[in-house]
């Protein structure tokens, strides 16, 4: 009998399933599945090998997941044998100052993830809850943690500090950095794959409903868009990106805002959705004629083409542009719209690979290769999992 390792990637408002099987020390994916908690009633929907099936969970989402997890574990078992199942890791997307790599759960380990709460007030939560269902359905499960600001801590504090009273940073307050599982994997990948491109200068865009940029010199984390909290940097889906922090007071003092709805404003009602009032969805941005879902998608790709100049300067120069994630690997018109405003540097875009999602979309002569990879948070997440078990 094959042991398996699940992983579970939790989102403010989805978590990913990863099932894989265990052998001479590395994990290889044989399954995954997800559950969208912004859709109701619950689906969830499981890949295995070629096949795809979308299951209705009749469980509904409360502040414990044991009756989500529980079905969905049924459902789980008819495709693989859980009772094989020998470890769970997880995504955990704060580890503070805390944690510079992968850790064993404890009682320990996750009072101290749960102290992060307020660094990561919609993604930590979920965590945590996975975390205690999992305790619950199978206590016997040794469980591990990921976390999405460890790959960050290479970064200078040149990089890292903000502008503020020096006490402010030695007491947390600072930039940290996300999506490092991303980018560990997508460095990962550079040096299996590009082993030239990935010892120079590279700039990774991470373009998903969550979206930031991060530097790479030599594979190591040097700068990254993404900051003290996960608003921070591009606009995203329905994160507002960076803003001037004279507007939250404007919102608060002159507009009578609660926290709770300036929170609500930028998690959840700014960025695409919020200037095109339309969605936060850009497929259906680009397919849309209105004027305000043009403008979006315009700000969007202005902001990102901005970002990775600024990050230019952190490395002295750009040899790769790598897109990855939702909108990275899958959208051509975005990227073309990237790539159109960094042409100053030299980048040329091949627009027929590019239309087609090649791995490599820059023109022969391009002074910045530019590819679109993959990425694969669980893998990591497997990977981490196994290294210290």
């Amino acid at each position: 009998m094959t042991d398996l390792l699940l992983t579970f990637n939790a989102g403010s408002s989805t978590v990913k399933i990863g099932v894989f099987a265990r052998k001479d020390g590395k994990a290889r994916r044989i399954g995954k599945g997800m559950i969208d908690f912004r859709h109701t009633p619950l689906t969830f929907h499981l890949t295995e090998g070629p096949e795809v099936f979308d299951v209705p969970l009749k469980s509904e989402q409360g502040e414990v997941l044991h009756a989500v997890l529980e079905e969905t574990f049924g459902w789980l078992s008819a495709h693989f044998n859980l009772d094989a199942v020998t470890a769970v890791g997880h995504r955990v997307v704060h580890g503070g100052d805390g944690f510079s790599g992968p850790v064993a759960i404890d009682d320990k380990t996750l009072a101290e993830i749960a102290d992060l709460t307020p660094l990561a007030p919609l993604h930590q939560p979920q965590s945590i809850r996975l975390i205690d269902t999992i305790r619950h359905l199978r206590p016997e499960l040794p469980q591990t943690a990921s976390f999405d600001t460890a790959f960050h801590r290479s970064q200078d504090d040149l990089v890292q500090r903000f502008a503020l009273p020096r006490k402010f940073f030695d007491e947390g307050v600072k930039r940290y950095g996300f999506h490092g599982l991303s980018y560990k994997f997508i460095a990962g990948e550079l040096a299996r794959r590009y082993p030239v491109l990935a010892a120079g200068k590279i700039i990774v865009a991470h373009l998903g409903s969550g979206a930031s940029i991060c530097a790479l010199e030599g594979g190591i984390s040097r700068d990254t868009s993404m900051g003290f909290s996960t608003l921070d940097g591009v606009p995203m889906a329905t994160r507002c990106g960076n803003i001037d922090p004279g507007v939250l007071f404007y919102l608060l003092d002159e507009r009578g805002m609660t926290r709770r709805q300036v929170e609500d404003l930028l998690y959840k009602q700014s960025g695409l959705l919020g200037v095109s009032g339309i969605s936060a969805d850009s497929r259906e941005l680009l397919e849309s004629a209105a004027s305000e879902a043009r403008e979006a998608i315009d700000i969007f790709t202005f902001r990102v083409a901005g970002e990775i100049a600024r990050q230019a300067t952190t490395l002295g120069g750009i040899d790769t542009l790598v897109f990855t994630a939702g909108i990275g690997e899958h959208q051509p018109q975005i990227r073309a719209k990237i790539c159109a405003r960094l042409r100053w540097l030299g980048l040329v875009l091949d627009d027929p690979a590019n239309g087609e999602n090649a791995a490599t979309i820059s023109a022969p002569g391009s002074r910045v290769a530019t590819l679109v990879l993959e990425t694969d948070e669980e893998q990591i997440i497997a990977d981490e999992a196994l290294s210290i078990l």
